[in-house]
């Protein structure tokens, strides 16, 4: 009877970020890539939308309405909103069949690499209650190093950036493991928030954080660009209360970022200090490997090959390496069980 019920099971991956989820079903690739946004109804607690419908209710919503990102640099900070929302996801992955009911999938999903053992927990039960068999929890770096396919088995320092909405990695791995580590709170939603804060501060401008973040992929940049780039720039103003548009060119927006990008670069020096001598030959030679969304600003690579003097280099589609990590793992159980930081089995169900 398990044979006949594992020919339905299906076999999950799940990058579950601050600022995006995506979920990788063995045999199909990556199926959903949505914004990791929830819109609750406060009135009667019901679940409104979930993914790119909600995110377009961001800040459009009447007050019974509260739009909401229920992770928080890579950590449940609403449990119950967390695991509707997987439950979403889940029930998506299964809408081209019956025997969900039969069959709960199994499911490997990433978290930051310094969470406590309560948080991981906090993980591990939301995905079991969303209707999984069981969960393994693996760290995203670990993850993105795999679906870049770096040597994450061999006797080398590997050291891999991974960059996302909530929270910035850096990590060095070698023979499966992660040797040091360091998790930052300063990623793509905190270079926002500085954008945010720059047209407060220069423009008596007042924007909303996807009006920043689409400046920032627009025009922002890490270091001066060869053709200047400018775009429109668009809030309240906060003198006379009316709106108004101002001209924002890259000098400006990188102006806003580039204290939070020299704490990342100076954590990066950080790490590679505290490093084994024999790993950091490694790294000299291997160089530096950048992934998830902070890896496609403009320039990043280059401002920190140029204060590290290693040679930097940016992953295959970036956005999606740590899921295609995880997907990678669904087929290798021995390094899956090496790399797991956290397997949970699935708890007895009631008679």
């Amino acid at each position: 009877m398990s044979n006949f019920f594992r020919k339905f099971r299906k076999e999950i991956g799940i990058d579950l970020g601050t600022a995006n989820t995506l979920v990788y079903v063995k045999g199909r690739g990556v199926i959903i890539n949505e914004p990791s946004v929830v819109a609750v109804n406060t009135k009667t607690e019901q679940i409104l939308a979930v993914g790119h419908e909600a995110k377009d209710m961001l800040g459009k919503t009447p007050p019974h309405i509260v739009t909401t990102r229920p992770l928080t640099h890579g950590i449940i900070s609403d449990f119950e909103v967390t695991e509707k929302m997987l439950r979403y996801f889940v029930d998506k992955v299964y809408e081209d069949t019956s025997l969900n009911f039969l069959s709960r999938p199994r499911i490997v999903i990433g978290a930051p690499v310094d969470i406590t053992e309560v948080e991981r927990r906090a993980i591990g039960d939301a995905v079991i209650n969303s209707g999984s068999r069981e969960v393994w929890i693996v760290e995203e770096s670990m993850a993105s190093a795999i679906g870049s396919r770096m040597p994450v088995r061999e006797p080398l320092g590997n050291l891999i950036v991974e960059m996302g909405g909530g929270t910035c990695e850096i990590a060095v791995i070698s023979l499966s493991g992660i040797t040091t580590r360091k998790s930052i709170k300063i990623a793509g939603d905190e270079l926002n928030r500085n954008i945010v804060q720059y047209a407060r501060d220069v423009f008596n401008l007042l924007l909303g954080e996807r009006q920043a973040e689409e400046i920032k992929i627009k025009v922002g940049s890490a270091i001066d660009l060869s053709e200047p780039l400018q775009f429109p720039m668009r809030g309240r103003d906060l003198l006379t209360g009316l709106p108004r548009e101002v001209m924002i060119n890259d000098t400006q927006v990188r102006e806003a970022m580039i204290k939070s990008l020299r704490v990342i670069v100076d954590s990066i020096k950080d790490i590679i200090e505290i490093t084994p001598p024999e790993l950091v030959a490694d790294i000299h030679e291997r160089g530096i490997l950048l992934s998830g969304g902070g890896a496609l600003l403009r320039g990043f690579d280059q401002l920190i090959h140029r204060a590290i003097e290693i040679p930097v280099r940016i992953a295959d589609d970036p956005l999606t390496s740590v899921v295609r990590g995880l997907g990678m793992l669904l087929d290798d159980d021995n390094l899956l069980r090496d790399v797991a930081i956290y397997p949970i089995p699935a708890r007895p169900q009631k008679s």
